[in-house]
């Protein structure tokens, strides 16, 4: 039976700020919630926190941990991972997102309670905003 397993969102832009600008703004509780959420995390692999979403406290937890190039936590409960992978350019970073663990397309995500297709679409388009133009913002101002 072929399952319809959502693909991981991925997106890639390229930001006219050192790596270490970068890293900061995307690794701190600080930086984060500058462009994404308020949260209350942590740099450190194990540390479990939450983000403030639309839909409640969405409880998380760091995954892996490797300044200045990636950084991964587990996002609520529906078993999303997000990565933020970081590359030296010459002067700019190359930032990389990545939104995956999606389910069946069809399966409910218990907090928006809408199917996994319907929040991908949306978070898709969402995440482009989020870090297109607000992390752009932060780290170019």
């Amino acid at each position: 039976m072929k399952s319809n397993q959502l693909e991981d969102i991925k997106q890639t832009v390229l930001f006219n700020a050192p790596i270490q600008k970068v890293w900061d703004a995307v690794s701190t509780s600080d930086g984060i919630s500058s462009w994404f959420m308020p949260n209350d995390f942590e740099p450190e692999v194990g540390h479990e926190f939450h983000i403030q979403s639309p839909f409640g406290p969405s409880p998380c937890k760091v995954l892996e941990l490797d300044p200045p190039h990636k950084l991964s936590f587990s996002w609520d409960t529906d078993g999303w991972v997000v990565s933020f992978l970081l590359k030296e350019v010459g002067d700019q970073t190359e930032f990389t997102l990545i939104h995956g663990g999606w389910k069946h397309d069809d399966a409910v995500v218990s907090k928006a309670h809408e199917k996994s297709s319907v929040i991908r679409d949306r978070m898709s388009i969402g995440w482009v905003g989020i870090v297109g133009e607000k992390l752009r913002k932060v780290l170019e101002g």
